[in-house]
């Protein structure tokens, strides 16, 4: 078990990160809070000692992509759908965060994209991995990041219109 003094270390430098991958994945603040409580749960129970503190982010992101995709497994998810379509519930994030209209039009984009492309892009331009460091985290060869980057880049250009923003 970890002392207090490491979790809050831990939650003041990984909370951000986990929040935004929570709701790149989930699309809902109170699923974000619920596996934001399990991921430092996970840590204060955890014995895991790390090399590094890039070994610690790649832990945190790894159990946080992980949590989410258990959740969306879970037969409530799978046999449910959302009252709230997407549109309003990136409306309320935007809101909530207070982003610029043009920052709110690439987020939708993103948010549209399947999983597979939306984890690559976020670690990729939100949290500044190179492709090498992408693959390790989850855990899938270089070479497929790199093809994932390209497709998830020409699909974004495409919903995001081409000329305008430049990926």
């Amino acid at each position: 078990m970890r002392s207090e003094e490491e979790v809050n270390k831990a939650i003041e430098q990984y909370s951000d990160t986990i929040r935004r991958i929570c709701i790149v994945h989930l699309k809902n603040y109170a699923d974000t809070e619920d596996i934001f409580q399990t991921v430092f749960l996970k840590y204060i129970l955890s014995s895991v000692s790390f090399e590094t503190q890039e070994h610690e982010k790649a832990w945190f992101i790894r159990v946080t992509i992980n949590a989410c995709k258990d959740l969306l497994k879970t037969a409530f998810r799978r046999y449910t759908v959302s009252i709230h379509d997407i549109a309003e519930q990136v409306s309320s994030l935007s809101a909530e965060t207070s982003l610029q209209q043009e920052h709110l039009d690439v987020l939708q984009a993103i948010l549209a994209l399947p999983v597979k492309y939306r984890d690559i892009i976020y670690l990729y331009y939100y949290e500044g991995y190179t492709v090498p460091q992408i693959s390790l985290i989850i855990k899938k060869k270089v070479n497929t990041v790199y093809t994932l980057l390209a497709r998830a880049k020409s699909m974004l250009k495409e919903k995001l219109g081409g000329v305008f923003y430049e990926i």
